[in-house]
């Protein structure tokens, strides 16, 4: 189900799967972790059929991996500092509340309204408008997806994502696909490919970092979430390439907004158990 997701809207799959694994009973420091390998999975298998459809932009993809790294690395130090003191199942929590409740409500309010004015068939073609993000040095030339832009701000969407990898096992396209289009300004036809291509690097290092330092990774249960993420992408970019932007954006926002609810629902009707699983991880 998840590896579908991935192949449909370029997220790794890990905003959903994670909290879906906490909900069967799996630890959070340890749903983390082993997430993360299958979102490397789902998310080379997505990008091999985006590849195929000449729809990655390989040159951006490198830049937002750099960053990716970067923030990596701090992440898994954070990550390590609140395992230490005891506090890391609730900080995960928190986090997945936070980011989806005001990711998925922004990307519904504006894909509802992109949606609406498609149906009216009053939609004209938006002129990308020229903000500060154009006005930053250390210009690049980005061909596949037509931009001429500092390298900063994909940089830093780079380590943000690399960040959240690290603390929530996730992927980070649910952040970094609305910031590749309205951020950066990338056509929509690119977003999805560039998304999983530049996913796969950062989380499989994520991965080893959290296998060798903080020996969290299940590997059962990572090859069991691998193989089905394979075979969903697959499935799922099928089914994405047959939908219209507007569309997706609609479908992913809800998916996320809907794992908000949830979490945040858990969140205050279990404030005593979440507390004894965060002193267990002490």
């Amino acid at each position: 189900m998840v590896g579908v997701l991935s192949g449909m809207f370029g997220v790794g799959g890990g905003f959903l799967m994670t909290p879906l694994l906490f909900f069967i009973g799996i630890p959070p420091a340890v749903a983390v972790a082993t997430e993360a390998n299958q979102i490397v999975a789902s998310s080379f298998s997505g990008v091999l059929a985006h590849l195929k459809r000449k729809t990655v932009d390989i040159k951006m993809g490198i830049v937002l991996q750099v960053g990716g790294l970067i923030g990596a690395t701090i992440g898994i130090q954070l990550f390590n500092y609140l395992k230490s003191m005891g506090q890391v199942d609730l900080l995960v929590k928190l986090s997945y509340v936070v980011f989806l409740g005001v990711v998925g409500g922004l990307m519904f309010i504006e894909s509802l309204n992109a949606l609406l004015k498609s149906r009216k068939g009053n939609a004209v073609p938006a002129r990308r408008k020229h903000n500060w993000v154009h006005n930053l040095p250390f210009k690049m030339k980005f061909r596949a997806s037509g931009l001429y832009i500092s390298a900063i701000p994909p940089l830093l969407v780079g380590v943000a994502v690399g960040v959240l990898a690290a603390i929530m096992g996730v992927g980070g396209g649910f952040i970094m696909v609305p910031a590749m289009i309205y951020l950066l300004g990338m056509p929509t036809k690119v977003v999805v490919g560039t998304s999983l291509f530049q996913i796969i690097l950062t989380t499989a290092y994520t991965t080893m970092m959290h296998a060798t330092t903080n020996k969290t990774v299940d590997v059962a249960l990572a090859v069991l979430l691998l193989v089905g993420g394979v075979i969903g992408a697959q499935i799922g970019t099928r089914i994405g390439l047959k939908m219209k932007a507007e569309q997706l954006r609609v479908l992913l926002a809800m998916m996320v907004l809907a794992v908000c609810i949830k979490l945040g629902l858990d969140l205050l009707i279990q404030p005593s158990e979440l507390y004894e699983l965060g002193a267990g991880g002490h």
